[in-house]
Formats: C-alpha cells, sequence, structure tokens
C-alpha cells in the first residue's frame, strides 16, 4: 500500500461521537413552522374536491396552486409535481401541505381534511403495465448466426424486488425565504441537484438559491433524488410562510412507505451455446420504474450496460424499459441497476454451467473479459482486469474447491451446506459522456494568509468519509499537516458544482481535480497572502466518445472489480439458512484510506446480503407498501454479520488520485448471485428470483425430494 493509504482519525469522528455534529432535527424549533403532507390513499385517482376545517391563527395550506414558478420537480425528465394538480398517481402522492406552529395541532387538522375522489384504474404489477417512461436497445455481433448454429438455447427469467435504503436518519430540511432568496438545509447527498430544482418550482433565478447541507445520516442513494421533491414542497410552504422558516422532517413509517426505493426487476434472458461456449446473449430487462421517472432512466442505463456481466460473448442484444406502474416512484440505491442484472446473468452462467455438466466458476473464468476486450457498447476494457488473481485469493481464502466439492456430494442429516462465488464489475463514475456534457465538475482551493487551507467543492459526506479522503490528498500534495486543511459541508453559496455524490465519482473525479489543484497552489504558494486556485474536468485522452442515442463507446473510463465466496448451512426442517462465512476481494484501486475502504467494502457487502436473503419488502395489490418500520422490514444487524474476511486487490487507475478508483457501490453488486450460488448446491435445485425467504427454501427442497 501506498503511504497515503495508511488510515487516520476520520475528521468529523470526535463530533459525531460526542454528539457535537448538528443533523436537521437539531435546530431549535421555537421560531420555526412545522408541516405534514396530506397524501393520497388511493393508488390511481381524480382530485374532485377538497374540504377544510376551520383553522386556527398562525395555520395554513399548501399546494400546486402556490406554487410560484413550475409545478414539476427538476430531476431528469421532470414529470413529479411539486404538489398533485388533476390527479394523483400513487399511494402515498402529495397532495398538500398543512403548516403551523405545533405539529399535534397539525395531526389533528390534518385527520379532518376531506378529499373526494374519482377513482381510476391503477396498474401495480409490472407485467400488466403498457407505458414505458423510457426504452433502449443495443448490441453486436450477428445474433441470427448465433441462434442457427447453437447446440443448444438456454432461456430463463429472473426477478428481484425492491430495497429500502434504511438509512439511520429520515428525510428532513428546513427552508426560509426572506428578501428574495428562498435558503434550504438539511439532510442530502446533492447539495447542486436541490438548487436547480428549487430555481425551477420557484421561478428564482440561481443566485437567489441557496442550498445548506447538514451533517447526514446516511443515503445510500435515496437522498439522491427524494430531497430535491421535499426541498421544492418545503420551500413553497416557506414562501407563503413570509418570513418564518418552515421545517418537515419525516417520521420512520412515511419515509419508508413513500420515498424511493430500489427497482424490481424482470429480466428475461436467452443463451446460444455452441462447442461448450456461450455465442450469444439476448437479455431483455425490465425495471418497474413506480409512477414517475425520477432517476429511472439513469438506473436502467447502468443496468442494461452490465446485462452480459464480466463475459466476452460476441452477439449481444439487450433491451432495457422502465415501466410505469402506480406505486411508489424508485430511484437510486447503491449498485444504481447493476445489482438488478448482475444477479441474473451470474445466475443464468451458473444454470448454463450446471447443465452443460461443468463446475460454474470454470465456466466463468472460460468467459471473461480481459483488457483490450470490447465491453457490451463497443468500448474497450483499457486496463488490466484483475479477476483471474482476485479469484485465486478469494478460492485460498474461503478454502473454495475442497468445499465445493465436498458439498456437492450427497449430504446426510438435516443440514445441507453450500458454498458459491460470483465475479463482477462497477463502472466508475457517470455513464458516458455525463461527466464531461452534464456535470462539468469545478473545485477550487482556498489557501488563507495563515496557511490555513479550504477545500470548495460540493461533494457530501454522508457516512463514507469524504471529508476525510479529499483532505489527505490535499494536504499530502501540500506537505502540510492534516489539521490544516479543512472541508465543511456544502454550501452553494460559497462552493462551486463539482457535481452530485453518487455514482462512485466523488473520491476518483473530484479527489483528482483536487489533487491538481493542490499541485497548481503549490507551485504558485505565497506566504502571507490568499490565494484561491480553481480545476476543471477534462475527459482523459484515452476514452472512446459514447453516443446515448446508440449506446456506443466507453460507457465508463474505467471499472472496479469485485469476486465474493459466500457458504451457507440450510436447516431443512425450517427451511432458515445461516451464512457460515464469507470472502471477497476487491479492486477499487489505490486506497486513500484503508480502514475507511475495507468499512465500504464490508458494510456494501454486507447491504447485498440483505437484499438477497431478507430484506422483503412488497406493495399489496392495492400499490400500497406493506412493511413500512423496522418491525417488518428487516435488515441485517450486528447479529447477523457472518464471519466476513475481505481484502483489496489493487490495480491502480492513472487518471485517479494516487490510483484510487470507484468503491462505494462495487460491495453489494455481486453479493446476491454469490448468496444463491451457495443456497442452489445446499438445496440442489435453480433458484431465479431474489429476496428468497425460509418458506421458498422449503418450496425448493420438497420439490427436490419429490423429483
Amino acid at each position: 500500500m501506498m503511504p497515503i493509504s495508511q488510515s487516520v482519525i476520520k475528521k468529523d469522528h470526535l463530533a459525531k461521537a460526542c454528539g457535537q455534529a448538528m443533523y436537521v432535527a437539531d435546530y431549535d424549533t421555537t421560531q420555526m413552522l412545522q408541516g405534514l403532507i396530506l397524501r393520497s390513499p388511493h393508488a390511481h385517482a381524480k382530485i374532485l374536491s377538497m374540504t377544510y376545517p376551520p383553522l386556527p391563527e398562525g395555520y395554513f395550506t399548501v399546494d400546486y396552486r402556490d406554487v410560484p414558478g413550475i409545478n414539476e420537480v427538476h430531476i431528469v425528465k421532470d414529470d413529479t409535481p411539486v404538489y398533485a394538480d388533476a390527479t394523483v398517481e400513487y399511494i402515498g402522492d402529495p397532495i398538500m401541505m398543512l403548516v403551523g406552529p405545533d405539529e399535534r395541532e397539525l395531526e389533528r387538522l390534518l385527520a379532518q381534511i376531506e378529499v373526494n375522489y374519482e377513482l381510476l384504474p391503477a396498474i401495480i404489477d409490472v407485467r400488466d403495465g403498457d407505458t414505458a417512461f423510457f426504452d433502449y436497445h443495443f448490441g453486436k455481433g450477428d445474433m441470427d448466426q448465433a441462434w442457427a448454429e447453437a447446440d443448444q438455447i438456454f432461456e430463463e427469467c429472473f426477478e428481484t424486488g425492491y430495497q429500502e435504503q434504511a438509512y439511520l436518519e429520515p428525510q428532513g430540511l428546513i427552508a426560509d425565504y426572506n428578501q428574495g432568496k428562498i435558503t434550504v438545509r438539511g439532510s442530502m447527498q446533492c447539495p447542486y441537484y436541490v438548487h436547480g430544482a428549487l430555481a425551477k418550482a420557484l421561478g428564482l433565478t440561481p443566485d437567489k438559491v441557496r442550498v445548506i447541507q447538514d451533517v447526514t445520516g446516511g443515503g445510500f442513494g435515496g437522498k439522491e433524488d427524494y430531497p430535491s421533491i421535499l426541498a421544492c414542497q418545503v420551500a413553497v410552504a416557506a414562501y407563503k410562510a413570509k418570513g418564518q422558516p418552515v421545517r418537515v422532517i419525516f417520521g420512520r413509517r412515511e419515509d419508508m412507505e413513500f420515498t424511493s426505493k430500489r427497482h424490481p426487476s424482470r429480466c428475461t434472458y436467452k443463451a446460444a451455446v455452441k462447442n461448450g461456449r456461450v455465442t450469444a446473449l439476448d437479455a431483455d430487462v425490465i425495471f418497474n420504474a413506480g409512477a414517475y421517472t425520477t432517476l429511472s432512466a439513469v438506473v436502467l442505463q447502468r443496468g442494461i450496460i452490465a446485462a452480459s456481466g464480466v463475459y466476452d460473448i460476441p452477439a449481444l442484444k439487450v433491451h432495457g424499459a422502465a415501466i410505469k406502474t402506480n406505486t411508489v416512484p424508485n430511484g437510486a440505491y447503491r449498485g444504481f441497476g447493476a445489482p438488478q442484472t448482475f444477479f441474473a446473468v451470474e445466475m443464468l452462467m451458473e444454470h448454463i454451467a450446471n447443465a452443460l455438466d461443468e463446475e460454474p466458476l470454470a465456466f466463468k473464468l472460460r468467459h471473461m473479459v480481459r483488457q483490450g476486450s470490447v465491453t457490451s457498447t463497443g468500448g474497450r476494457y483499457h486496463f488490466p482486469v484483475p479477476l483471474p488473481a482476485m479469484v485465486d485469493e478469494v478460492r485460498k481464502m474461503s478454502d473454495f474447491e475442497q468445499k465445493r466439492q465436498v458439498y456437492a456430494r450427497q449430504q446426510t442429516g438435516t443440514t445441507r451446506r453450500g458454498i458459491g462465488i460470483s465475479l463482477w464489475f462497477h463502472g466508475a463514475g457517470f455513464t458516458g459522456s455525463g461527466e464531461r456534457d452534464i456535470i462539468k465538475a469545478v473545485t477550487r482551493l482556498h489557501k488563507l494568509a495563515d496557511g490555513r487551507v479550504e477545500i470548495l467543492a460540493s461533494q457530501s459526506d454522508i457516512g463514507q468519509g469524504i471529508k476525510t479522503t479529499l483532505c489527505k490528498i490535499v494536504a499530502n500534495e501540500l506537505n502540510l499537516p492534516l489539521d490544516q486543511v479543512s472541508y465543511d459541508n456544502p454550501d452553494t453559496d460559497r462552493v462551486p458544482d463539482s457535481g452530485p455524490t453518487v455514482a462512485s465519482r466523488s473520491l476518483m473525479t473530484v479527489g483528482e481535480l483536487l489533487r491538481r489543484a493542490a499541485i497548481r497552489l503549490r507551485s504558485q504558494w505565497q506566504e502571507g497572502v490568499e490565494q484561491t486556485v480553481e480545476e476543471h474536468f477534462k475527459e482523459p485522452d484515452f476514452v472512446i466518445p459514447f453516443y446515448i442515442d446508440k449506446f456506443q463507446g466507453d460507457a465508463y473510463p474505467t471499472y472496479a472489480w469485485g469476486v465474493c465466496a459466500v457458504e451457507v448451512a440450510v436447516d431443512t426442517l425450517t427451511g432458515v439458512n445461516e451464512i457460515t462465512g464469507t470472502w471477497a476481494s476487491f479492486d477499487v484501486g489505490t486506497p486513500i484510506d484503508l480502514n475507511i475502504v475495507i468499512g465500504q467494502m464490508e458494510g456494501g457487502l454486507l447491504q447485498g446480503l440483505g437484499y438477497a436473503s431478507m430484506e422483503q419488502l412488497a406493495a399489496d395489490q392495492k400499490g400500497r407498501i406493506r412493511n413500512h418500520s423496522f418491525s417488518d422490514y428487516i435488515i441485517p444487524t450486528a447479529m447477523d454479520v457472518p464471519l466476513m474476511k475481505v481484502q483489496l486487490h489493487v490495480e491502480a487507475y492513472p487518471d485517479g488520485p494516487y490510483g484510487a478508483k470507484g468503491a462505494g457501490e462495487l460491495p453489494l453488486v455481486g453479493a446476491a448471485p454469490a448468496y444463491m450460488s451457495a443456497l442452489e448446491q445446499a438445496l440442489a435445485g435453480p433458484i431465479n428470483h431474489i429476496p428468497f425467504s425460509a418458506e421458498d427454501a422449503l418450496k425448493l427442497i420438497r420439490q427436490s425430494r419429490r423429483a
């Protein structure tokens, strides 16, 4: 490891550990109004009329008629209303906000509001949907020839469910409108996303909008799009409040029931095999977008780009659609579409190998891409693909071959064991030309007269340690002690737009901009005076231009890689399984802080295992999310952490700071197929959906016994 990888105490550690950190719920509310949102109880309906109870002095309503700008939240396609107008599109669609000084009185009044609806037909099941928000096609090679020459053709359908981000701190924002300027602060990932949304909804110029990120208790993607929605709603209320700040903080049930989730998916794969090799792959990827588009376009893009996994398949045809349903809109979650398609392609490769009577890992390795291979979109893997070495590392850590052979034999007793392995990548940074053409990141360093240096960027530390790692980079280049470099929570009045805290881009892209800025500052350093240097993003020269209309070119400049093995023991009487071991090797380039990166790898891996095993989240026949608390939506706790051994395999990326590349999303992406591969061996049957419950296991056990 490089010297910079040596771990330090995190910049925000003391404030959080001692309770000094100020979250949005910690501000004094004596001079603030509170807001509660009235939501639709129906999945699809016309709003015919509304009747309000008499409101005490100091209480008022806010709805679409109070929006001073355009009644749309700027995200991607801008179809999400700030407040519903003529119709509601899902259970929970915000209709209006009731604002006043006392939250209990607001609850009493809100319960007395009567809304007269005309019910409309609702689409709850994505299979019944006939509206595609987004529809993409791309491919390569001669599909017709591959089908004609195939020895065998395999076709399967794979399904994945919702996943709730379950961040510790629920959504919450404060808005204040004064002297023609709106200020919104609170829990968020992307201050400039919120900034753009507010300007549109309030009809303000950018200089009349200020957004401040407060200390944020986790996001995992759930605070990428939704704070823009909530910010517009709270800001319109503050606009009407004429000088009094308005605060809205969700309770846990409201947060879990009505904010964005991971997209459920239905992926149908068809593969041609000739002489023991997959020669063609046809992937039809359907994502349940929910009622509005939010981030479905870019989530789907990443998902379908990963549809062929880490495999070099000559002929490829990919179709992806994000289908509208009258259910909660879905958005960003760590992995961003890739966990859905990697589950499908990894399980397909497992099943084909089993049908050919070949060990799945050997089968996968024979098909694996290498440096110089063509990507699914006709780009190139420009840098080394370290998967073979990483596989060897995981084999040794887990004793994979021996266990796999032992568990393949006839097992006796009530406990059945299995071990599985998965291989995957995660494209580092924004998809395609988004970084160059849309984000256009800018960073600054401000040197004070006393020699201290402040980082000015819009990256949000939401627990992943970006305050620490960015400061380490700058301090290292300037030869300064770490405590001489600071990074405060972003305030759009003070910092340039360096892009959102998403897409595993912050360290790789923004960190490199800051490293270059620090080199420039070092060369221009003047004692005793203030100085500012600025750096702008420039796309690396090697990148093959990407065209989103054709899905052609380099979708990502480089890739992070993962290999994971999971071992399980299944009780055949109850169907309950225990994960007895998890071993993984991750290549995220050079770690800028070893402890931070290992923590991210372990945490993401556990989230992926929860996604596959226990995180059951479903909408009922009316479209309502049924399990909306930690009592009935179960996530892994400390008691569920298995024996877990994680190590880093470093393949440095020359255009990242000291060789670093995207890290945050990678560890979750491939956990599910490794877990399912292990379960398949233990239960001696194929698995095509996640999450996979104890009841599902008992069904498979009964089927295998009948067979």
